[in-house]
This record gives C-alpha cells, sequence and structure tokens, in this order.
C-alpha cells in the first residue's frame, strides 16, 4: 500500500488461544516511510477484544489529532460495527441488550471522534504481508510472558 505524506495507514490483528483464553494484539502505524510497530498480551481475553484492542492501542500511539487514517483490519466484527453503524446504535441505546465489549467500544468511541477513519476489510492469514506481520505480533504477544490483566474482560 503506498501512502501519502497526509494519511496514516494503521494495519492492525488481535489474537486468543482459546476463546476466552491467553491473548495478544498487534498493529504497525505507517506515515510515509517511517513505521511503528506495537504489541501486547492479555491472559485472559478473547479475540474480538483483542482485535478491537490493536485498534485502540493504535489511535492511543497519535500525538496529533485531525489526521486522515484508513485502518485495514481481518476483523469483521471491528469492521462492520464502525462502517455499517452498528456502534452509532450501541452508543445511542447505551449498549442496551448486553452488547459484550462496552468497555472497549466506548473507549474506541472517543479517539475515534478526534480522526478521520476510514476502515477496510482484509481476509486474514493471506496474501497482505502487513497483516500477516500484525498476526505473528498478535500471536507472540499472546504466547508471551507477563501477560496483563484484561481488566475490562476479567473485572
Amino acid at each position: 500500500m503506498a501512502t501519502s505524506n497526509k494519511e496514516l495507514v494503521i494495519y492492525t490483528d488481535g489474537a486468543s488461544r482459546g476463546n476466552p483464553g491467553p491473548g495478544g494484539y498487534g498493529a504497525i502505524l505507517q506515515w510515509g516511510s517511517s513505521r511503528k510497530e506495537l504489541s501486547g498480551g492479555y491472559r485472559r481475553t478473547t479475540n474480538n477484544r483483542m482485535e478491537l484492542m490493536a485498534v485502540i492501542v493504535a489511535l492511543e500511539a497519535l500525538t496529533k489529532d485531525g489526521l486522515h487514517i484508513t485502518i485495514y483490519s481481518d476483523s469483521q466484527y471491528v469492521v462492520k460495527a464502525v462502517m455499517e453503524g452498528w456502534l452509532k446504535n450501541w452508543i445511542a441505546t447505551d449498549f442496551k441488550g448486553g452488547k459484550k465489549n462496552k468497555d472497549l467500544w466506548t473507549r474506541f468511541y472517543k479517539l475515534m471522534q478526534k480522526h478521520q477513519l476510514r476502515f477496510v476489510w482484509v481476509k486474514g492469514h493471506a496474501d497482505n504481508p502487513f497483516n500477516n506481520r500484525c498476526d505473528q505480533l498478535a500471536t507472540a504477544a499472546a504466547d508471551g510472558g507477563n501477560l496483563l490483566n484484561d481488566v475490562g474482560f476479567e473485572g
């Protein structure tokens, strides 16, 4: 993917060993020729939480607001929630009906207000080298030591 100096491109992936189980996230932020990788792991979480956490951590790493950002994710859960308006409905109804991951979606919603985001779904474990690298980061984090407590999941 070619990037201009006016657009930030983010690739994300999440993984869990069991669902729930140990999990991790991986993200790549690319701005022109600059690239930064992020990852982290949790001792008990879900795949969907880690998919969303990857996006959140990438956005929290930014020091500027008002950016045009394209986020590539293999998570239909994340992409459809944003692009098809599910999240807006969840926010409007305060997650009525017990929608899962309210803590992370609320955190993400605040972050998305700061930027112009576009999500693109990519097929996981396929031919996108950046998504594959995010998968490596996520699984390595899930299998690593010093796993964090996913407070929103475990309490």
